[in-house]
Parts: structure tokens; C-alpha cells; sequence
């Protein structure tokens, strides 16, 4: 059978959408001065920019039609480069650009990201309220790196995120093996300021304490046998009863193999599972009312729904580069086009979103008529 013919790329249909990236190139500034390509003089921030294209562009669905696309002058005035090799490309992606110069790009853009407004109640928290997940990623077989069972042809790595509540985009990411502990990396990503919100794959008295010792708090998932003593019980509101709040204590948590790993104050909240459920035992060291910590752990489920997006929508079913550094890069320019999808909507992602930004890409969507459609979007609740 003939091979199938690809939609010829024309520059009409790769014009548009210059308009929204343009609004973000002086974020990627600092990356314009890092080491280049040396054969072609292929720039970080090029390369980002033609990533970014592949995303919003299903045409440039490979690292040839990357390459292709720059032999269009509209192409190469506004990424700021010549006629770019595969080769070029591929060298750049796995030897030479490093992911981590990205993770202050994604930060600066976030910071762009107005909140979306949905609960009143999470302007007033004592830290930002963060959802923290980690989903495996699955890699080709080719990819021996990617390995974490011995005789099988199954390869992943892990993708850790901390998801912004209020804003509805990433704020921190790392990559691990595919076995790599979710514990660990949260420890590694701590920061000041922050409402950590887990389910229990995260319990670790001692990491509950550090969260405290750096100045955030938390709202995490027990198991319903956790050891603990109550210090003092709180009378429930009426607020606390209608959420479905069964019981707010303070209690010392552990045994005695446990004794001294949290010694922070904290309280227990049991929350009424829905009909045929276990009830939901959280642990919290904040001093918010019972049914707003309820609440918070609600909210947790949005880095689920956010994984989804990203995988079924963003990608990666297709990876341009083979090693783990390409990998991580094209994940990460994938999350910085989902805080993009954020920035340029005032809405978190959503398929329908992503389609019309798409067609717009591709020249079939006009500047009105995607204004237009970003308005109604607006206005919907």
C-alpha cells in the first residue's frame, strides 16, 4: 500500500497564532543566551518556540516536520532562525539544552496567570493551595533508559507535579524514574507559602514535619488504621455537619516507631465517604474550619483531571527525542503551553479550548472569530 500522503504545510496556515506567542517571547529571553548549536547556531529558545508550534500545529507532528517548517520565511522571521537540519535538531534535544534552564520560564509565566476566581474562600488561605500527584508516562521500547522491570519491554518514566488550585496550571514539575518515590520529590520541591493538599500516597510523618519547618501547611489523606492520641476535640458547626465533617481533633499522631517524626500541632478531620464508601480521614496542621479542609482535599482530584488534559491532549504520545533529556524538555515546553492555554484564556484548559486554538494555528480559525469564541468562554461559568 502507498504510503499517505501528509497536508502539505503552506505559510498562511503556519502565520497564524503569532500573535499569542509573541506575547511570551520576552520570557524566553534568558534562554537566547545559553550555548548554541554549533553547526547552525540553533538557538534554546528556538527550539522552544518551534516545540510549542508542534504542539498547537498536529501538522508538525515529528522532528522532520519541525525541520521542514523552517524552510517558511514566516517560520524563520518570527523563531529568529535559518534553515534548520534535522540533525541540528535532534543533537540539540539530547546533548546540548539543558531542561532545567526551562523551570524559571515556567515559574515566570505562571506568575502571569491571574487567579480564575471559582471559590471566594481560597484568596483568604494561609498558604497557596497546591495539589501534589505524580502519573507515569510511558516510553517506546527503544528507550532501554526508561526501563523499571527486569525481563518485560516496559518503559516510563514519572511525571511529578504540583498543581496550582486557584490558578489551574503547574507550578512545579520534575521528572524521575519510573519508580522514583513521590515523597522524595515533593521534599525536593518544598517551598515557603504553600497549602500542600495529598492523598495518601504521601503519608511520611517526617515529610509532614518539614512541610511545617519550611513555613507551609498541608491537607493530607490518612489511613483509617493510623495510630493516634487525641489531644482536644472541637465542637462542629453547622457548616462542618452539612460538608459531612464526623469528627475535628487535635491529636499527636504515631507509635511508638513513629514517636518524634511530627511533632507539629495537627488536627484529624473525618469527613462521611459518599454512599457505600470508607470515610475520609485527614491530617492538616492549618486552623481553617472543618468544612473548608474538606473542601480543600475536594480539590485535589483537579491535578487528576489536569493529567488527563495533559496526556490525552498536550501529548506525549509521540516523542521527539529518545533520550531522557529530550524527553524532559518536551515535557516541560508541553506544560509551558498549558499555562500558555491559561494565559491567553483567563480559563484552564479544556478540549474545546485546545481544538479552536488549534484550527487558529493552523489558519482555519480568524483573530475575530477566536476572540469571539474567548469571550463566550469567559462568560460561561
Amino acid at each position: 500500500m502507498a504510503r499517505q500522503r501528509k497536508i502539505p504545510l503552506t505559510d498562511s496556515a503556519l502565520r497564524q497564532g503569532q500573535k499569542y506567542l509573541r506575547q511570551f517571547t520576552a520570557i524566553l529571553e534568558p534562554l537566547r543566551q545559553l550555548p548554541a548549536h554549533g553547526n547552525r547556531q540553533f538557538h534554546y529558545d528556538q527550539w522552544v518556540c518551534l516545540l510549542l508550534l508542534h504542539f498547537f500545529n498536529p501538522v508538525l507532528d515529528s522532528l522532520r516536520s519541525l525541520a521542514e517548517a523552517t524552510d517558511f520565511q514566516t517560520i524563520q522571521d518570527f523563531v529568529g532562525v535559518k534553515r534548520t537540519s534535522l540533525g541540528a535538531m535532534s543533537d540539540s534535544a539530547a546533548k546540548i539544552f539543558d531542561p532545567a534552564y526551562l523551570e524559571p520560564i515556567l515559574l515566570e509565566a505562571g506568575r502571569q496567570v491571574r487567579r480564575m476566581g471559582q471559590d471566594p474562600r481560597l484568596e483568604n488561605l494561609p498558604g497557596v493551595p497546591t495539589a501534589v500527584d505524580g502519573s507515569f508516562l510511558r516510553c517506546l521500547p527503544k528507550m532501554v533508559w526508561a526501563t523499571f522491570r527486569q525481563e518485560s519491554d516496559n518503559r516510563g518514566v514519572r511525571l511529578h507535579v504540583h498543581y496550582d488550585i486557584a490558578r489551574g496550571i503547574p507550578s512545579a514539575a520534575e521528572i524521575t524514574k519510573a519508580l522514583g518515590s513521590e515523597k522524595k520529590s515533593l521534599r525536593k520541591l518544598l517551598k515557603e507559602g504553600m497549602l500542600y493538599l495529598t492523598d495518601r500516597g504521601y503519608i511520611d510523618y517526617g515529610m509532614y514535619q518539614a512541610i511545617h519547618d519550611a513555613g507551609s501547611f498541608f491537607v493530607s489523606r490518612l489511613k483509617d488504621n493510623s495510630a493516634y492520641v487525641v489531644v482536644e476535640d472541637r465542637p462542629l458547626t453547622a457548616a462542618d455537619r452539612k460538608a459531612g465533617v464526623l469528627r475535628d481533633q487535635w491529636v499527636q499522631m504515631g507509635s511508638a516507631f513513629t514517636e518524634g517524626k511530627l511533632t507539629a500541632p495537627v488536627r484529624r478531620v473525618v469527613v462521611a465517604g459518599q454512599e457505600g464508601s470508607r470515610d475520609v480521614v485527614l491530617l492538616t496542621n492549618t486552623d481553617l474550619p472543618a468544612e473548608l479542609v474538606a473542601q480543600l482535599y475536594r480539590y485535589r482530584w483537579q491535578v487528576e483531571l489536569f493529567f488527563r488534559w495533559f496526556k490525552c491532549i498536550l501529548g506525549c504520545r509521540h516523542w521527539l527525542s529518545l533520550t531522557l533529556r529530550g524527553l524532559t524538555l518536551q515535557v516541560y515546553v508541553a506544560l509551558l503551553a498549558s499555562i500558555l492555554m491559561a494565559l491567553w484564556t483567563g480559563r484552564k484548559p479544556s478540549r474545546s479550548t485546545f481544538r479552536v486554538m488549534c484550527l487558529h494555528f493552523q489558519g482555519w480559525v480568524g483573530e475575530a472569530e477566536l476572540a469571539r469564541y474567548l469571550e463566550r468562554s469567559e462568560k460561561q461559568p
